[in-house]
């Protein structure tokens, strides 16, 4: 499992002060972007190799400005042309379960415009991060 911090910034709340629930799917772009890096994967546009099939966050109690998370990230699930992360969005300093959410990532030929299987090296990467839900 790896975990990220993020502090909410103000433009990242809504008017009564919550966080905005656009603003989630910003803090899982983040732990998915660190989490790729984890297992090798670079952010350079010209050669990247992922895309997004779905994503999806479920608001379990209300977060705050300069609220300090906890952003977890593990694979539920290695395919064999995609994976799905989960995440769990905690308060760092109580522990609370914020949101949770997941991603299904596909391994993806941009110049092809097709999915591609999932490197060997790549899915015993994945593995490490695997836990069963």
């Amino acid at each position: 499992m790896q975990d990220i911090q993020i502090t909410v910034r103000f433009g990242e709340t809504d008017a009564l002060g919550h966080i905005n629930n656009t603003s989630y799917f910003i803090y899982l772009e983040e732990a998915r972007i660190r989490f790729l890096e984890s297992v090798g994967y670079k952010m350079d546009t010209n050669d990247w190799k992922f895309i997004i099939a779905s994503t999806k966050c479920d608001f379990m109690n209300q977060g705050y400005f300069n609220q300090i998370l906890t952003v977890k990230t593990y694979v539920s699930r290695i395919g064999t042309k995609s994976f799905q992360l989960e995440h769990e969005i905690l308060c760092s300093q109580t522990k609370e379960l914020i949101a949770k959410g997941n991603a299904v990532i596909v391994y993806f030929d941009f110049t092809n415009q097709k999915s591609e299987n999932l490197p060997e090296l790549l899915k015993e990467e994945l593995k490490s991060y695997k836990v069963c839900i």
